[in-house]
Order: C-alpha cells, then sequence, then structure tokens
C-alpha cells in the first residue's frame, strides 16, 4: 500500500502543462468560479506561496539524489515535505525515503515470503549498514532500494534525536507488515490495526519529529492517540476509494466484517446488480473513517508552525473532500473517483489557517450529510458522526472567513478573464517557463 495517502499530491513543477491539459481544467470547474480564479493564481507562481523552491545547490550530492528520489516516488507529499521548515525538511524527507523503500518490500509479490518477512522485520537494522542495498525487486519504486546507501548515509547524518525516531517507527512498521502478510484484513478491529501499522505509524513518526525539531510543543509527540487518527483518516480514505484498482490488481483491504454483511465475495461488488448492495458496504466504511474527523480537528489546532500545518492540513481536507466525493457514489465501482485539480489547488491554497480547515471540513460533511439516504443501513451512525463533526468545525469566526457573496456579473467576468489568461499563456510559448504547475497523480 502507499503510505499515509496514495493519492493526495500536490507538487510544484518547472515544466509548463500541455496545453490542452490546462484547458481541460478549466472546463472541469466551470462551475466552480474560485477554481478558476485559483487554477490561474497557481500557475503564475501562487504555489510558491505555501511551497517554496528548494535550494538544491547548497545540499550535498547525497541529500540532492535522496530529493529527487522523493519526487519520484512521492503519491503524497513530496511538494509539502519540501515546504517544511529548517532541518526538519531533511528529516521527514529522509523519513519518507525509508518508509517508502520498506513498502516498496512489501508490495514486491515477486520476493518469496520467507526472504520478504526477515526482510521486513529487519529492514531498521540496514540504516546503520552502509552499503546495504536489494537489488532483486521488480516493483517501479525499487531505485530506493537498489541505491538504499545514499539514503542510509543522509539518515545517518541526522541527529540522534531524528535518527531514533526513524528507526524505531520503521522497526514497528515492519513487523506488522509482516504480520498482515499472511491474513487478510477481517474484523473492523484489525482493519484498524493494519491502518495503524501502515499510516497510524507514519503520523505517530511525523508527530514525534515534529516535537524533536522544536518547532512543536513536546505534547504533539507524545499524544500517540490523535496522530494515529491522523494517519488512519488519509489511509481509510484510500483504501475505500481504492476498491476497483485493488481488486483488478488482487489486493483486498476492504474488512470482511463490513463487506459479509452486504455479499458473499468482495469482487461482487463491481457487478452492476450488487450496486445497492455495494454502496450501503461503501457508506458504512465511510462512516467509520469519518469517525477520525474529530481527532483530526483536534491535532490541527493544537499545530503552531505555519509550515507543519501547512503539512499536516493539506492532506487532511484533500481527504474530506474525497471522502465526500466517494460516498454513495457508484463510481467508486466503476472506475477511480477524483477531486478535480482546481477544487485541489483551491483547498491547498485556503487550507492555510485552523478556522479556514474548520470550514472546509463543515462544509464537505454538509455535503455528506445532503447524500444521506433514508434507507441506507448505516442512516443513524452516519448523521450522529457527522452532528458531532459539525459540533467540531463550526464556529462563528469560521464561517465568516469563508461566507461571502459573489455576483453573477463578477463570476462571469472572472470565469471568462481566467479562460482567456490561460490562454494566452500556453500559447505564449517562446521562452522556457518559469510558472508553476500542480501534477497529479
Amino acid at each position: 500500500m502507499e503510505l499515509a495517502a496514495r493519492e493526495f499530491q500536490l507538487t510544484c513543477s518547472e515544466k509548463r502543462p500541455h496545453k490542452h491539459t490546462g484547458e481541460m481544467d478549466i472546463l472541469k470547474s466551470l462551475g466552480h468560479p474560485e477554481e478558476i480564479i485559483n487554477l490561474f493564481k497557481y500557475k503564475i507562481g501562487g504555489c510558491r506561496s505555501v511551497m517554496p523552491k528548494l535550494d538544491y545547490d547548497s545540499m550535498s550530492e547525497t541529500l540532492r539524489t535522496c530529493y529527487a528520489y522523493l519526487n519520484q516516488t512521492s503519491r503524497s507529499f513530496a511538494a509539502v515535505i519540501q515546504a517544511l521548515d529548517g532541518e526538519l525538511r531533511h528529516a521527514v524527507c529522509i523519513f519518507y525515503l525509508v518508509l517508502r523503500a520498506l513498502d516498496t518490500v512489501e508490495d514486491d509479490m515477486s520476493i518469496p515470503l520467507e526472504k520478504k518477512v526477515p526482510l521486513l522485520q529487519d529492514f531498521h537494522m540496514f540504516l546503520y549498514q552502509p552499503e546495504w542495498s536489494f537489488s532483486e525487486s521488480r516493483e517501479k519504486d525499487r531505485q530506493v532500494l537498489e541505491d538504499f546507501p545514499t539514503i542510509s548515509v543522509e539518515f545517518r547524518n541526522l541527529g540522534q534525536e531524528y535518527r531514533d525516531v526513524i528507526s524505531d517507527i520503521c522497526h514497528r512498521m515492519g513487523v506488522g507488515m509482516a504480520e498482515f502478510l499472511e491474513k487478510k484484513v477481517s474484523s473492523m478491529k484489525e482493519w484498524d490495526k493494519y491502518c495503524h501499522y501502515v499510516a497510524g505509524l507514519v503520523g505517530i513518526g511525523l508527530s514525534r519529529l515534529f516535537s524533536a525539531s522544536q518547532l512543536e510543543d513536546a505534547e504533539v509527540g507524545r499524544d500517540t492517540e490523535l496522530a494515529n487518527s491522523m494517519g488512519l483518516f488519509l489511509q481509510k480514505t484510500n483504501i475505500i476509494r481504492d476498491y476497483l484498482e485493488d481488486q483488478q490488481e488482487g489486493r483486498a483491504f476492504w474488512p470482511q466484517e463490513a463487506w459479509s454483511q452486504f455479499a458473499s465475495r468482495l469482487e461482487d461488488f463491481a457487478s452492476p446488480q450488487h450496486l445497492s448492495s455495494a454502496l450501503s458496504c461503501l457508506n458504512l466504511l465511510v462512516t467509520d473513517a469519518l469517525h477520525h474527523v474529530p481527532d483530526v480537528i483536534a491535532y490541527l489546532s493544537r499545530l503552531r508552525n505555519q509550515s507543519v500545518f501547512n503539512f499536516c492540513a493539506i492532506p487532511q481536507v484533500m481527504a474530506i473532500a474525497t471522502l465526500s466525493a466517494c460516498y454513495n457514489n457508484p463510481e467508486v465501482f466503476q472506475g477511480v473517483v477524483k477531486i478535480r485539480k482546481g477544487q485541489a489547488v483551491t483547498l491547498m491554497m485556503q487550507a492555510t489557517n485552523m478556522g479556514a480547515v474548520q470550514s472546509i471540513i463543515a462544509q464537505y460533511s454538509q455535503e455528506i450529510l445532503q447524500k444521506v439516504s433514508a434507507a441506507d443501513p448505516s442512516r443513524e451512525k452516519t448523521l450522529r458522526i457527522l452532528s458531532l463533526i459539525h459540533e467540531k468545525s463550526l464556529s462563528p469566526a469560521a464561517l465568516s472567513s469563508r461566507a461571502h457573496h459573489i455576483s453573477p456579473v463578477y463570476v462571469s467576468a472572472a470565469m471568462l478573464l481566467a479562460a482567456l489568461s490561460w490562454q494566452y499563456m500556453n500559447a505564449a510559448a517562446g521562452q522556457p517557463p518559469g510558472g508553476a504547475d500542480m501534477q497529479g497523480h
């Protein structure tokens, strides 16, 4: 499984996007003028206000290589990692790459179990073995294993306070991954346990790194329950959304305790005749994931450093937007549900303070509420958790910060201006671009 979140990727690039890509992005956001405006702002460099460009020239060759691997392999946090302050940035980069290497071993179905289990369980020890590498993987991210000495040398260059956290989380995650290699996710309790191993531990490790850097209070690193929920919310969202992809690749992460209430086989949900049952199971799992949102709000409210807040908040608002898109949506069983690029850019640019995040959460919770069917088996549980989220996320200050009226005339003018400007910028292509683009995986 992709670490923590497989799809919440926001990356700034010096490449100019294909003209038709930009036009398609605008078309998808035509009913959302704010998104078009934000896409335009983002294109001309707005991402740098949240995700500034790194000074690669001042880095060692091995550290530059690590950041190159980060950008090549990350499906989630590449850009926001690079926007973190000070030495925390390098610690989180190496943390990600170490866990990416571990995850690559877990995902590689060509490695026999008798070899894979000890590899996972002992992986943390390879951090202190300068020459260790692994060249037998067939996975697409295998370069992080083949060139592991480059990553491990930068690990050993970190301060002891960071090395201790990374090594400990790597050890615990490897043991957990090995445990689930030979068993399926059966109960809801086991679903929580699996998600803890592959994502909750990431949240715990990151929180300890935040505190070790002294950019955040020690309590952020000590409260493992809230940190675990941060990871579980992202991971459950990914698992829910990726039903069809996982089925097609022979993986199953929806817990049997949930799907067996509605079908005899998990793969039945992909058949149109089982759509009603499939939606009932989908809504049950979305409801379960929503139970982590109050913890997400509590966790984010403790953060004080702006770069850490952006790093943590952006994936969380992407996740609740994705859950809202998935809830009661037949497309989950027919393709891939994705939020619009304009929607993603807008969320990224807005989710920079607690009031805005609370309001975003309230907005998407309300969207889910409007889709709850009177006949849905999980209706009462869904309404209860949405009521609690409503209580935690709504405040007069948060609402007033985002509540504004846009006149129809202004909307039309803004849409026309953004569309024409986008077309002009894509057409005026004689020189190398200096703008920024967002590439969504």
